[in-house]
């Protein structure tokens, strides 16, 4: 591949200039696409900021447009305010300061619609900085662990400036680029941008085993992104022919893939291939991803497009998010009037899951923040949160205390549901501002603390004499919809002997108490 290098150079000798040459084309105003998160070029960022510190009235005003930054993000920084503004469709960490003081932008978009923004101009490319593999013979480059909307973004750009790096893994799929639609070239090699899992603490690691007990064998899935996501991955490995079709690949996924447990031969859509358009990873994972024939990275609008999404039977989003309400709303993108991250992937692939056959969206939250001082499980979000998911587009809700389950239930039951999985400690004031705000019984009956809490230990399955496993498990406070519908299907003999009583009637304050129990 270097051999390619000096080939290329001998055919292409002018797209070889000197990097400062380059950045002489940009023009006040501009809007500058930088590639996204470890596929960032950070030598083009960096040479790009130097070469303004030089030259501080060479442009002003440009506009710079990521999905996401892993880097130190340094055109932030208040001595480039008139020359540089940010504007991510993502909030990172590097970035979320300057966003809530206002010193850059972010546009809500789903980030499945985001291409179709630059083809129609309504979010303007006239310079792409990206990050490429070493060619091949033919003169063609990999874009790489950084499809997504890269290409969409090369496509648009009047001026491309490409950083040629041997660490940038080939992928396969709909990722090449052929040196020709590249203005500029600059051969520097470099370690990529490292995205480490975070360690699984208890609280995730038990999120994941109940997320696991709702993935069946067969499944495709998509995994977002964090500590919970990576419990969730962890707590896969026992699954078989398991398919993947998502816009992010992780170390998990990769691990997953080397065990054949992701094998994708039941997908519906590119069957035996895994499907992405980006990777955050380690360098293990960057290796695993090249050249392998296994893996296809495709432009976002192909994976994220919920009409693709929905084409995959029995597919499952697994995601996480930062608050949800007694009714169903979530919100994954603010924490209250503080921007946190962005609506990304979230939404697309939750709503192509819903209308796939035997879809299934899990939706994966820990039940507290502030070292347990908040719960995340509230009443109605919170003033100025985002709803990113609306009530229709959940089916679980699963935390360290259980799994809740949302899809078809009325306002009543799904605030039910979601209190038997919140925190202890905040059941009695979710309890009580339920009642309050008439999302529940006025009269419903609660036992707080220790002797509410649901004694999970007990559960087991049985098998009877026939083969069939039954699973056993105490009653639930939420589980008072299902014995209604128990009770009203018993005969009238059935219920005489079971209540002595002629009582043809079993009203909520009477059937609550066969739910509210004192598990001690």
């Amino acid at each position: 591949m270097s051999d390619n290098i000096e080939k290329m150079k001998q055919l292409y000798k002018e797209k070889f200039a000197p990097i400062n040459e380059a950045f002489t084309h940009i023009h006040r105003g501009d809007h500058i696409f930088i590639g996204t998160a470890c596929g960032e070029p950070q030598f083009l960022v960096n040479a790009l900021v130097e070469f303004v510190k030089d030259n501080p009235k060479a442009f002003f005003d440009t506009e710079l447009l990521q999905v996401w930054s892993l880097g130190v993000a340094p055109y932030t920084d208040s001595t480039f305010h008139s020359n540089f503004r940010l504007n991510s469709f993502f909030i990172g960490d590097p970035t979320r300061d300057a966003v809530n003081e206002g010193m850059a932008d972010y546009t809500p978009l789903f980030l499945s619609q985001t291409s179709s923004m630059f083809k129609d101009e309504l979010v303007p490319i006239d310079v792409a900085l990206i990050q490429v593999s070493l060619p091949d013979p033919t003169g063609h480059v990999s874009l790489g662990v950084s499809v997504d909307i890269t290409k969409a973004a090369v496509e648009k750009a009047e001026l491309v400036i490409a950083q040629v790096n041997r660490n940038m893994p080939r992928v396969l799929g709909d990722s090449f680029l052929h040196i020709e639609d590249i203005d500029y070239l600059v051969v520097h090699h470099e370690p990529l941008l490292v995205y480490e899992d975070k360690l699984t603490d208890e609280i995730s690691a038990k999120i994941g085993s109940y997320v696991s007990k709702i993935v069946q064998d067969g499944d495709t899935i998509q995994v977002g992104y964090g500590s919970i996501p990576n419990s969730v991955i962890s707590n896969l490995k026992g699954k078989k022919h398991l398919g993947v079709h998502t816009e992010l690949i992780s170390d998990g996924i990769v691990e997953l893939m080397k065990a054949r447990v992701v094998d994708n031969s039941l997908k519906t859509l590119d069957r035996g291939k895994t499907v992405a358009s980006f990777c955050m990873g380690t360098p293990r994972a960057y290796e695993f991803i090249h050249d392998n024939p296994d893996v296809e990275f495709k432009p976002i609008e192909y994976t994220n497009n919920p009409l693709n999404i929905a084409r995959q039977r029995n597919m499952v989003a697994i995601n996480s998010t930062l608050q949800i309400d007694l009714t169903g709303q979530s919100s994954a993108e603010s924490i209250g009037h503080q921007f946190y991250s962005g609506i990304g992937g979230h939404a697309d692939f939750m709503r192509g899951a819903v209308l796939a056959p035997g879809g299934t969206t899990i939706l994966c939250l820990q039940s507290t923040a502030d070292n347990g001082n908040v719960s995340r499980i509230v009443p109605f979000l919170s003033e100025g949160a985002g709803a990113t998911l609306t009530r229709g587009d959940i089916h679980y809700v699963v935390t360290e205390y259980g799994i809740a389950y949302l899809h078809g239930k009325n306002i009543r039951e799904r605030a039910m549901e979601l209190i038997s999985i919140a925190h202890p400690k905040f059941r009695s004031w979710l309890i009580k501002e339920a009642k309050k705000y008439s999302l529940i019984y006025k009269d419903q009956a609660f036992i707080p603390g220790k002797r509410g809490e649901y004694p999970e230990e007990l559960e087991t399955y049985k098998t009877t004499e026939a083969g069939m496993e039954v699973f056993l498990r105490p009653v639930k406070i939420s589980d008072e919809p299902l014995l209604k519908d128990f009770f009203y299907h018993l005969s009238d003999q059935s219920m005489y002997k079971r209540f002595i009583s002629a009582r043809k009637d079993m009203p909520h304050e009477r059937l609550q108490e066969f739910v509210i129990i004192d598990y001690t």
